[in-house]
């Protein structure tokens, strides 16, 4: 058989929040929100923030730049659908890699007296 190498990726439901434009802020962006927290996991003026655009609370807000803003509109849904079979797409991690460590490095331990 052949073997293909893929990459597989969930895509739930993000929510628009904010979009951003040159004219108001200076660059081109869509705020993205994902995740449903309760109300009492956010500060007040992360609240406002969401209630201003009658978004139920979300627990991670990120910006993407893009070329033309008014492809987007707040509270729009973005899911799986956005993307067609075969298109290619930049992926980012989490965090670095940083090789094989010491118990010092990888749990903070500090040294002995």
């Amino acid at each position: 058989g052949n073997i293909i190498p893929v990459t597989i990726l969930k895509v739930g439901p993000c929510i628009i929040t904010q979009v951003k434009t040159t004219l108001n802020d200076g660059y081109d962006a869509i705020q993205v929100g994902y995740g449903n927290i309760s109300t009492k996991s956010l500060t007040q003026p992360q609240l406002g923030h969401l209630q201003k655009s009658n978004i139920q609370p979300l627990k991670y807000l990120k910006e993407f730049r893009v070329d033309d803003p008014a492809d987007f509109n707040v509270g729009q849904v973005l899911n799986v659908d956005s993307f067609v079979a075969g298109q290619l797409i930049n992926v980012t991690g989490k965090s670095i890699g940083k090789g094989f460590s010491g118990l010092q490095k990888r749990h903070n331990f500090s040294r002995g007296p």
